[in-house]
């Protein structure tokens, strides 16, 4: 019997549809899986039925009768709960508040802490066999280990007593055996008629736990599948299709680069990143595949020293460099593009010039302490011009720019530095599509000059477009190597998902 039906569901952000006649249907007391390549849409599409993104336009019914969820209040009064990688939780409450948030028992007008302690006492006793040592109800979220603070979150969804239960990656960061405790519960709602949403980057959890999976590619839906008849080999083709991406053989350089390598990293350990060792050589773009979340901002950080390191030797140009914060990693040569460059790349209310010309500011002092004005208008103007920034006046505030001339003053303040490595964490997330093509002409032409690059894109296609090799990380480690005829779409999923390989690991270090 069908319990929840999603139909005709669209949803545009901007230039980007991502969403476009989406469908799902999922059975009562069934666990069904959702997969997907990067940015197919699956995440979207669980956060409509959550009630955190409002569609376009959709069709949903529970139980066969119509609903309308715009907000996750709809979706509570619905009995429908969500588990994302992001946590929800607020750090600076107890676990206890936290299980409690939005759902306080009360006698009269007064909260009622005795009955409220009993609820999370419940909530959480499933789940204690995977907690940290020396967990209490009354710790703060933000003390507990990651893989605990998941278990939490799932034991706050479940407590809620869903009739539908979305765990959107839910099990990302857990242990092999917190998997395993997860799954259990999953089993015992499902077993009282419980339905489960269940996306995972493990192929294996899908297939373990589910017996049918929708696949969602390009924002459309494009089967449901039985597991137990369909191949792993199957479910990839069906997520890129049939006529995979190929790369233009205009933009794609296809020559190996060869000659001494401008970075070096050897056993470099951080929090997401475990012992990675990669080589680029002058002029190489090297892209970071595989589903996004498996550490690959992570370690572009680490190489730029703005998050702990834990063990690891970096070398740049082969001589060996101590960066132990980002002042360090900038003088030895690094760059950084961030994912977010409202908040980690540019300074919004601040003028134009100023954020071109910040990260050189001391190249060009006068004396090595005074500040010419006409070296940094000439300095920021060279840049506007070379990466064709469209700008009124310097001194307008970069907020007032385009999302796409925004990311190039980004790219155009470390320019400005002569930078050895630049390190790219998806660059053009969020700009349009001419903007994107004039970004990838930076980036070819920075290669051409001989600089190397590290590209994280959460766009497989742009890595096939623009990698010389692409190195697949999952869970923090780098796990294949593709390079040449190799680098394809199908084998692109093919590693990220681990296909073909059972042997895995223990699971994150929590």
């Amino acid at each position: 019997m069908t319990l929840l039906t999603m139909e005709g569901v669209y949803k545009r952000y901007g230039g980007v549809q991502a969403l476009k006649n989406a469908s799902l249907s999922v059975n009562a007391a069934e666990v069904h899986g959702l997969l997907g390549p990067n940015g197919s849409g699956k995440s979207t599409l669980n956060k409509v039925l959550a009630g955190t993104v409002r569609p376009d336009q959709a069709r949903i019914a529970i139980d066969g009768k119509p609903v309308t969820i715009d907000r996750p209040l709809d979706a509570y009064k619905h009995r429908v709960s969500a588990v994302y990688q992001q946590l929800s939780l607020v750090p600076d409450l107890s676990v206890a508040e936290n299980l409690l948030l939005g759902t306080e028992l009360t006698r009269g007008p007064f909260v009622n802490n005795r009955e409220g302690r009993l609820y999370a006492e419940a909530a959480i006793e499933p789940f204690l066999s995977g907690l940290d040592t020396g967990f209490s109800l009354d710790k703060k979220v933000a003390t507990l280990s990651p893989g605990s603070q998941q278990l939490v979150e799932v034991a706050k969804a479940m407590a809620r007593k869903p009739k539908i239960l979305v765990l959107d990656e839910a099990t990302a960061s857990l242990r092999r055996d917190q998997v395993e405790l997860v799954f259990s519960q999953v089993r015992r709602i499902v077993s009282d008629g419980v339905s489960v949403v269940f996306v995972s980057h493990r192929l294996e959890e899908i297939t373990t736990l589910c017996e049918r999976a929708t696949i969602v590619r390009n924002g459309e839906t494009v089967a449901t599948v039985s597991l137990a008849d369909t191949s792993e080999q199957d479910l990839v083709r069906l997520m890129v299709g049939d006529e995979a991406f190929t790369p233009s053989q205009e933009g794609r350089r296809t020559n190996e680069i060869e000659g001494k390598p401008v970075l070096t990293v050897r056993g470099l350990s951080a929090p997401g990143v475990r012992d990675v060792s990669i080589e680029v050589r002058r002029g190489e773009i090297v892209g970071l595949g595989g589903l996004q979340g498996m550490g690959q901002s992570e370690l572009l950080h680490a190489l730029f020293a703005d998050i702990p390191r834990k063990s690891g030797e970096i070398a740049i140009d082969e001589s060996s460099v101590k960066t132990t914060n980002v002042r360090s990693a900038i003088r030895a040569g690094f760059a950084l593009v961030p994912g977010d460059r409202g908040t980690q790349g540019l300074l919004m209310v601040r003028p134009i010039q100023e954020n071109l010309s910040i990260a050189s500011l001391k190249k060009r002092l006068v004396a090595g302490l005074f500040i010419s004005m006409k070296s940094e208008r000439k300095a920021a103007d060279n840049e506007v011009k070379q990466l064709n920034i469209k700008i009124g006046e310097l001194s307008d505030a970069v907020s007032s720019l385009s999302g796409g001339n925004q990311q190039k003053v980004v790219i155009g303040k470390w320019l400005l530095n002569k930078p050895r490595v630049v390190l790219l964490d998806d660059p053009t997330k969020g700009v349009d599509i001419g903007s994107k093509a004039e970004i990838y002409s930076i980036i070819r032409d920075l290669a051409s000059q001989g600089v190397g690059i590290v590209l994280n894109s959460s766009d497989d296609k742009e890595l096939l477009e623009l990698c010389d090799r692409v190195l697949v990380m999952y869970e923090g480690k780098v796990v294949d190597e593709l390079s040449g005829d190799s680098v394809t779409q199908d084998n692109l999923v093919a590693a990220a998902l681990r296909v073909g390989d059972k042997e895995g690991d223990d699971g994150q270090e929590n």
